[in-house]
């Protein structure tokens, strides 16, 4: 019997009215908020302009939900399509199941026509961005945690999590994997950051060591879970992607580095405020210079008025 462990809340549902508030679309909600506010700030620091990262959000989210929820559902296929379930449910998404490889594939696709119609690289972008996407992951398997999913083996260590009977689940206390890869991202979080900011990573490489760090956690982390997947060669599909995507990042890393050292120097091309001003000044100067050529052409008027008493003058005197 444990002494310790993690409850289960008993509903992932709280309704307000007729409003149901799902806790799993909550923590994706909350995980978009804090990707895109701490990527703004990494973003202004680079030299971009605030505002920016929610304009390429609002394509990259919408895309990123989508491609998540087609890997989930092709991967997990025989959870909609086989005898007896009902294929309606692959697009009740509130309900669980986005994967993340998906939703970062058809996410970039996205980003990247939000960073064309602005005029900016993507891999810039993707750098400014990439430690909020950790810090979003970790907010959003939360959401597993309220439907009582993708939990580990069975165990009776003092953080274990309690699961309730249920569909497909049977009660006892199991390893939170879902904790475990909230907690994994942190770190990765906070090592994309410490790493920018010692080795000025640039041109991609900041978003390359998120893809990787983060892989490489969710190897070990996948190898817990017990919940139905497909397997190749004994391992679980989620963790031949896992080294797959490793080994790719990695590669990235290192060729970017000798093809593209260093980092960008300018992030933005400067918005309309930089030509509004310069606009500013070629008027100031041109006012300026029609100024200064009615003075000038107001003393070459006014000169020959000055000098006619003085011709006057002489020729009286020489008349005199």
């Amino acid at each position: 019997m444990n002494l310790a462990y993690i409850p289960s809340p008993s509903t992932g549902v709280i309704d307000l009215g007729p409003i149901p508030l799902r806790g799993y679309a909550f923590c994706i909600i909350i995980g978009v908020f804090v990707a895109v506010w701490f990527g703004n700030k990494r973003w202004i620091a680079r030299g971009g302009t605030a505002g920016t990262v929610a304009d390429i959000a609002v394509w990259a989210v919408p895309f990123g939900l989508v491609g998540g929820r087609l890997y989930h559902v092709i991967t997990d296929y025989q959870l909609y399509f086989s005898d007896g379930e009902d294929w309606v449910d692959a697009f009740k998404i509130w309900q669980g199941g986005l994967g993340i490889w998906g939703a970062i594939a058809l996410g970039a696709v996205g980003a990247w026509i939000g960073c064309r119609r602005r005029g900016i690289p993507l891999p810039a972008w993707a750098d400014a961005l990439a430690p909020g996407i950790a810090l979003a992951q970790a907010c959003g398997r939360w959401g597993n945690w309220f439907n009582q999913e993708l939990y580990g083996k069975a165990t009776d260590v003092p953080w274990a999590l309690k699961i309730s009977e249920g569909p497909n689940r049977v009660a006892g206390t199991y390893h939170p994997t879902f904790l475990y890869e909230s907690l994994w991202c942190v770190g990765v979080a906070l090592l994309v950051v410490w790493a920018d900011r010692r080795f000025k990573l640039g041109h991609g490489r900041a978003f390359a060591l998120y893809v990787a760090a983060y892989c490489a956690g969710r190897a070990w982390i996948e190898y817990m879970r017990v919940d139905e997947a497909h397997h190749i060669l004994g391992l679980r599909l989620n963790v031949w992607t896992a080294i797959i995507v490793f080994a790719l990042a990695v590669t990235y890393i290192v060729v970017s580095a000798k093809v593209r050292p260093g980092r960008e120097e300018i992030v933005e091309p400067q918005a309309p405020e930089g030509s509004d001003k310069a606009e500013g000044d070629a008027e100031d100067a041109s006012d300026e210079a029609v100024a200064s050529d009615e003075a000038v052409a107001s003393d070459e008027a006014e000169a020959p008025e000055a000098d006619a008493p003085k011709a006057d003058g002489t020729a009286e005197a020489a008349k005199g």
